[in-house]
């Protein structure tokens, strides 16, 4: 199950979608979300999903790795599912047993699950297809107008950089750390609440161990390599936006004028 988790995964490549401007795919992932939350009816969902289908084709992300993200959040989507389908009031379309299932239920679960996929799997795009550095720069300048008012900009965004890229790291630790202690005969999976909660306590300090030794073992090493911050620093590539950035958020801004055409026509 942890393994199943991607976010923060990059996959390296030289497509199209890679070559992107990060701050281009920022703009377009949050273009994307706002599309998606404006979407109603088949024919929006539809757009939405061929925008999504279109990137994973250019970026040449499989379906099984897009997915495979979504395995940790299976059971949410279910229980959302259900929900809307027993609780939702309108048309009956099926009864039994006191329990009865509405036209606007069925078609309410199934767009709020579609909308939950599509968000999810569109959100992880970004990680796969740019690096942690490229992020960084890309978040950095798209934030660097609030420096005139002394936020420190670099700073932040290269913390929500390294929390990114951490990510795959520390669930690949809490697998270990799971294992070991599972060998040692420990077990996760039977007893009670308070069982269950007593039995996380050897993979937590562990895991806490790792963390702050890592972030120790990240302090010293960008210390040795004279790292002071955002202020004089240089950088070996300059983004730089070219003809298919412009393509793409001109892409971008073609689905989300169609959504809310589809929308309020």
């Amino acid at each position: 199950m942890l393994k199943d988790i991607t976010l923060g995964q990059f996959f390296p490549g030289n497509t199209v979608v890679h070559r992107l401007d990060p701050r281009v795919k920022l703009v377009i992932t949050i273009v994307y979300i706002a599309a998606l939350f404006i979407a109603k009816g088949p024919l929006a969902y539809l757009l939405m999903f061929a925008a999504l289908a279109a990137c994973m084709i250019l970026s040449r992300i499989s379906i099984r790795a897009a997915l495979r993200g979504l395995r940790p959040i299976f059971i949410i989507i279910v229980i959302m599912v259900i929900l809307n389908i027993f609780f939702t009031k309108g048309e009956p379309l099926v009864q039994f047993w006191g329990i009865t299932i509405t036209k606007e239920g069925v078609f309410t679960a199934i767009f709020m699950a579609a909308r939950l996929i599509m968000l999810i799997v569109g959100t992880f795009m970004l990680t796969y297809t740019t690096s942690p550095i490229a992020l960084t720069d890309g978040i950095e300048r798209m934030l660097n107008p609030l420096k005139k008012i002394r936020l420190p900009i670099h700073e932040l965004a290269m913390m929500m950089s390294l929390t990114l890229r951490f990510i795959p790291t520390l669930i690949e630790e809490t697998d270990k750390i799971l294992n070991a202690q599972k060998a040692r005969g420990a077990n996760f999976e039977t007893g009670g609440l308070i069982k269950r909660a007593k039995a996380i306590l050897p993979i937590i300090i562990p895991l806490f161990i790792s963390v702050f030794r890592r972030s120790d073992e990240l302090a010293i090493a960008m210390e040795c390599r004279c790292y002071h911050g955002g202020e004089g620093r240089t950088r070996m590539k300059t983004l730089k936006t070219a003809g298919r950035d412009y393509i793409a958020l001109l892409c971008g801004a073609l689905v989300l004028a169609a959504v809310i055409t589809l929308v309020y026509i």
